[in-house]
């Protein structure tokens, strides 16, 4: 089976940084584009970031430009998000994706091929 799995979420102070990564198991994602969602609680998923296959095109969410860096291991079958500077309003659940897609296709519909569980991120004040 196809699976994507989070990890690295946890509580933080704001003004700090986490890692959350995000391992795909069961198949390769060669070619896919992966990135993040959230969703904090009462509010719709959220467009993170995402990065394509080579790396060579990334987007951001402009809530999120400046502090946030999305990268990839493909060797590993491995997409890294590091957060810095977060804020209380950067608490949500935390969506590992990949799609075959440009993300600019599917970053504002969320309709997107694979989903991971989800990680928690708290960011407290």
């Amino acid at each position: 089976q196809v699976q994507l799995v989070e990890s690295g979420g946890g509580l933080v102070q704001a003004g700090g940084s986490l890692r959350l990564s995000c391992a795909a198991s069961g198949r390769t994602f060669s070619g896919h584009v992966m990135g993040w969602f959230r969703q904090a609680p009462g509010k719709e998923r959220e467009f993170v970031a995402a990065i394509s296959w080579t790396g060579g095109n990334i987007d951001y969410a402009d809530s999120v430009k400046g502090r946030f860096t999305i990268r990839r291991d493909n060797a590993k079958n491995r997409v890294d998000l590091q957060m810095n500077s977060l804020k209380p309003e950067d608490t949500a659940v935390y969506y590992c994706v990949a799609d075959l897609r440009p993300s600019a296709i599917w970053s504002l519909s969320a309709q997107v091929e694979k989903w991971g569980q989800g990680t928690h991120v708290t960011v407290s004040s």
